[in-house]
């Protein structure tokens, strides 16, 4: 019987870490080319924070995983950042540089659906063996195409991963409890909503510091965006509480 390598069989082994995250930005023809601005470096700005890598140092393996993906319609998703394990200073800015420089494709319809579909097909091609799976979805309107929101949803819930939300509220001001009632799902789900683009930068650092650090370790009060749009408490809450996700 040939010995086995312990090395090789290591090296063939699925990379554990705490959290796999796709965060998927809407790029639909309802987001101007600021509002996708805005998002995108709301996003890079995140990964270059001290406050963002003290989070993931803090889990048991020191390490996520993330990916970006840019969705509008049924049939158009774009992986526009690769898989890429975050564990310190380097690899944040690394990831924060290809955010900003990804392309950017031509805008669809808004099929919140595809998005999640796509997202998380990724999870099992990704080569990384996560204690959470999560996608974030960001976005300004409800689904228009594709299939049903909730089956999508469902589907993702049943496969173990959790969606949260990023609603932008500034064409939809109901987006939120759209998102609430037929986008989020799975264990702790929550949103963050945004009532003005502006705010975007500072909502997307609070939601991935829940996002990395785990719902149960943050004080939530401080996750309240201005206005009476809902808290990230009070969208977990309502998710734990919905036995059918």
């Amino acid at each position: 019987m040939p010995r086995s390598n312990p090395g090789r069989l290591a090296a063939l082994m699925p990379l554990p870490v705490d959290l796999a995250l796709v965060l998927a930005v809407d790029t639909s023809g309802s987001v101007s080319e600021d509002r996708m601005a805005l998002q995108i470096h709301g996003y890079a700005d995140a990964f270059r924070t001290p406050h963002l890598l003290g989070a993931v140092r803090q889990g048991r393996f020191g390490r996520i995983a993330a990916t970006f993906v840019e969705w509008s319609d049924a049939g158009r998703q774009t992986q526009a950042v690769d898989w890429t394990v975050i564990g310190d200073a380097s690899t944040a800015q690394d990831f924060s540089l290809a955010l900003v420089e990804a392309g950017r494709p031509t805008p669809g319809w808004t099929s919140i659906s595809g998005a999640i579909d796509y997202s998380a097909r990724l999870f099992g091609r990704s080569g990384i063996a996560a204690t959470r799976r999560v996608i974030d979805i960001s976005g300004d309107g409800t689904n228009n195409d594709g299939r049903p929101i909730a089956d999508a949803r469902d589907a993702a819930v049943a496969a173990g991963i959790t969606i949260n939300g990023l609603p932008i509220l500034e064409i939809e001001p109901q987006l939120d409890s759209y998102y609430r009632d037929n986008v989020i799902g799975g264990s702790d789900a929550f949103i963050v909503a945004v009532r003005d683009s502006r705010d975007f930068a500072a909502a997307v650092l609070r939601k991935l510091l829940v996002e990395i650090a785990g719902i149960g370790a943050v004080d939530y009060t401080s996750l309240a965006l201005r206005g009476p749009s809902p808290t990230a408490r009070e969208s977990a809450d309502r998710s734990k509480s919905d036995n059918r996700r």
